[in-house]
Order: structure tokens, then C-alpha cells, then sequence
């Protein structure tokens, strides 16, 4: 890892001056140019600068003398004087710092409230969703290697089943010993060739402390994102899509990806090309700042799935959202590495969690309106990218017949009082006529 002495200051977003070399960190931006240039009085000389990107506080616990020069929780900037012996380990990585943005605050652009799409996510049922959550986190461990990782698998499976998908389970080699990743199909309805939808979620929980027979309740890493899975698939059940849909609870994610990086190795061509989307949910459930706010993770293969899930957040949501093309550490980038439009959803501020990848991440320590928030966001999404059946097969006349979008259609008349009125079809019912009013000639 080869870096040059520089010096750096670090200074809000919106007051960042020019300089040789910026990168914008959230509401932060750090400046840099060589040692021997002026940069400003407050500024300082360091051997060089890194990146560091950690799930939770795994970095600041290995390296816990390291102080920060920039601290965004789940991103760090620190000198290269404290330049770890390792690269990355599968929790935190560290690398060169570049310039450019590594995590932006995009603007957030409400869109039209769609009625379909709001009946949607009227589905979504807090207690359905909590109830899984704490089956699974009442489980001794989830480790991917226990029989009661087994159990869940059991569980996840049974809950599929009844909501109309044919499950299969496919082994996996973690380490030594082997496990499985749960796979739950619901074929498309529409005519013509059908994409494919997939949501994901890591079961198997770890506890670095105790070993594998430690207590591993994995409450919000990553019961909150497994039960999200299937409170999604539970929902997107009750319509009929234009594409299929692909619900997949991997193990072995806590050693090394193991599940997500052999499943997309043994995925076919044919299959890989027909992904639409793969949504991936990890720890959604604990709210670690003032503003509820989730942190959107993929790629330029992604960027168009960002900026869908960043519009159903402003439309449908009151989160704060912020947004990353630097993937790392879950089971969304092993899709990124194929080429598949990936990305990942997790609570922001991650690393002020400090109860993950222990006994204590439990129940207690959970924010269901933050994980309600994040699941409306995520379905309103999957609501674009899945195609309504019934409205992509709604034909759209012309004339005083007017389609203003999918499944919506407005009809104009003349009133006998000469105004002008409209009646309005919102996919499910006419509502009545309204005037418009005005005086046609």
C-alpha cells in the first residue's frame, strides 16, 4: 500500500475550498494536498491517508490506540502512520484514500404517491415482522455451522411455503463443515421473457468472543434483515407480477460470504442475465443517531437502483438516506463482482452499534419504526422493479381517455354547467366525478 506525506484538513461539506486532492464523507469533507503546499492554518502533516471501511466498530476494536481523522461510523480516514499490518480482514478493509465522494447525501426528490403503491405497503404488518425477528433471535446461536442454524432454516422455509414459494435448499462449504442457503421461488405472471427479482439476507449470526457455541442472538445482525426478507416476500405474495421474484437467506456470510459468493459462482449465465435487481438487507433494525437514516451500498452497476430506492425513501418514507459505491463486507457484493445491479440496506451510523457479533445484540437493543421505515422504503422499490401484471397489461387510450401513468387512467367531460370534469380510475375503483372548473367555449 503505497502512500506520499500530505497535508490535510477536514472541514464541513458545504465550506470545502478548492484544494489538490478532496473527498467528500457524508456531511464532511477532507482536503489534502502535498506536505511542503499551504492548506490552511488548522491544517496538519501525516505520512499519508487510508480509508478504512468496517462493519460496526470491528476496525476501532481491533485497533483501539488508532484515532480517527475523519469518523463517519461504518468509514474512517486515519494517517498512514497507523497503517494496520493487515489490508482487510472480512470485517474492515483499508486502502488509499482517493479523491471523490465516498458517501454522498443525495437531495431527496419526492416523487408522484402512487395509490397502488401505497395499498402495498398498507400490508406491511409491524407484527407479523416482529414476531419473526424474535423467533429467530430467541435461537441460541445462528451460527452456520449449529443445528439450530438448521432450525431457522427450518422456520424460514415453513414460512415461504405458505406464502406460495417453492423452496429448495442448496449446500454450502464453510470452512470444514458444511451448511445451506434457503432459496424461495414465485414465478412471474407476465407475458413475454421475465426478469428476475432477488432479496437477500445473511441467517447465520456469529459471537467473535464466544466461539461458535457463544450465545449468538444476532437480533439486529441479522434477524432484522432475514425476517425483512420474509415479511417482503409475504407482501409482494398477495399481487401478481411481471417478473419472478427470488427470496435468499444465505449462511455462512459472518466467516467470508461464504453462501452469497458460491451461490453467484453457480449461477448460469442465462439466470445472471436476467436480474433485474438484488436487494440486500443487513441490520436494519437499530437506530444509532438522532435522525432515522439508512445507508444505500453498491456500485455504478447499481446506480439506477439507488436512485429508485432513494425516491421511494423521499415519497414514502421520513428516512434520511445516504449513499455509497463502495462495497464491502455482505452478501450484496459478490453480485457487484458478476456485474448484477446489487445493493445493500443498513441502518445508518452503524458503527455506533457497538452490541453486534456478540450475546448482547438483543431484542432491547431494537428500533421498529427505524426497520418499518427502511421495509416501506425496500417494497416501495421492489413495487417499481417487479411491474404490476394488471398494470402493464391496462391498455392506455388516447383522446378525452387519458393515461397519466401505470393502471391510472382520467376520463374528461363536459359538464351542462360548462366546466370541465374528470373521473378518475386509481387502479382499484372510479372515484367520482370532480369539477375542474373553468368555462368551455
Amino acid at each position: 500500500m503505497t502512500v506520499s506525506a500530505v497535508r490535510y484538513l477536514v472541514v464541513p461539506a458545504a465550506e470545502a475550498a478548492d484544494a489538490e486532492q478532496a473527498a467528500r464523507i457524508g456531511d464532511r469533507t477532507i482536503l489534502w494536498c502535498a506536505a511542503d503546499h499551504k492548506l490552511g492554518r488548522a491544517s496538519r502533516t501525516v505520512p499519508g491517508l487510508l480509508l478504512v471501511t468496517q462493519v460496526g466498530r470491528s476496525f476501532q476494536d481491533d485497533h483501539p490506540d488508532v484515532v480517527p481523522l475523519l469518523d463517519h461510523g461504518r468509514q474512517l480516514v486515519i494517517s498512514a502512520a497507523d497503517k494496520p499490518r493487515r489490508r482487510n480482514n472480512h470485517h474492515w478493509r483499508a486502502e488509499p484514500l482517493r479523491p471523490g465522494v465516498v458517501v454522498d447525501i443525495p437531495p431527496l426528490g419526492a416523487q408522484r404517491i402512487e395509490r397502488t403503491v401505497t395499498d402495498l405497503l398498507d400490508q406491511l404488518s409491524p407484527t407479523a415482522y416482529q414476531a419473526d425477528v424474535t423467533w429467530l433471535a430467541n435461537l441460541p446461536t445462528r451460527h452456520s455451522l449449529s443445528p439450530s442454524y438448521t432450525q431457522a432454516v427450518d422456520f424460514a422455509a415453513a414460512r415461504m411455503v405458505a406464502h406460495g414459494y417453492s423452496t429448495t435448499r442448496m449446500p454450502i462449504t464453510v470452512g470444514a463443515g458444511r451448511s445451506a442457503n434457503l432459496i424461495g421461488d414465485r414465478p412471474g405472471a407476465g407475458p413475454g421473457r421475465r426478469g428476475l427479482v432477488l432479496i437477500t439476507a445473511h441467517l447465520d449470526s456469529v459471537n467473535h468472543a464466544g466461539g461458535s457455541g457463544g450465545s449468538a442472538p444476532g437480533a439486529d445482525d441479522n434477524a432484522s434483515g432475514s425476517a425483512g426478507v420474509l415479511e417482503l416476500g409475504r407482501v409482494l405474495a398477495t399481487r401478481r407480477w411481471q417478473h419472478d421474484v427470488r427470496l435468499i437467506l444465505f449462511g455462512g456470510e459472518e466467516q467470508g460470504l461464504h453462501g452469497s459468493k458460491q451461490y453467484v459462482a453457480a449461477l448460469p449465465a442465462a439466470e445472471r442475465a436476467r436480474v433485474l435487481a438484488v436487494l440486500n438487507m443487513d441490520m436494519i433494525a437499530s437506530k444509532n443517531s438522532s435522525t432515522p437514516t439508512v445507508l444505500l451500498e453498491g456500485a455504478a452497476v447499481s446506480a439506477t437502483q439507488i436512485s429508485d430506492l432513494t425516491a421511494a425513501a423521499a415519497t414514502y418514507t421520513g428516512l434520511k438516506v445516504e449513499t455509497s459505491f463502495n462495497p464491502f463486507a455482505s452478501d450484496h457484493v459478490p453480485f457487484i463482482t458478476a456485474g448484477m445491479p446489487a445493493l445493500l440496506t443498513i441502518e445508518g451510523a452503524d458503527s455506533a452499534n457497538g452490541n453486534i457479533h456478540s450475546a448482547s445484540d438483543t431484542l432491547s437493543t431494537l428500533n421498529w419504526p427505524l426497520a418499518a421505515e427502511i421495509l416501506r422504503m425496500n417494497a416501495a422499490a421492489l413495487a417499481g422493479w417487479l411491474g404490476e401484471v394488471s398494470a402493464v397489461a391496462r391498455p392506455r387510450p388516447a383522446g378525452s381517455v387519458v393515461s397519466r401513468g401505470p393502471g391510472l387512467l382520467d376520463v374528461f367531460v363536459a359538464g351542462t354547467d360548462r366546466a370541465m370534469h374528470r373521473k378518475a380510475w386509481d387502479g382499484t375503483t372510479w372515484r367520482d366525478y370532480e369539477s375542474l372548473g373553468g368555462v368551455l367555449s
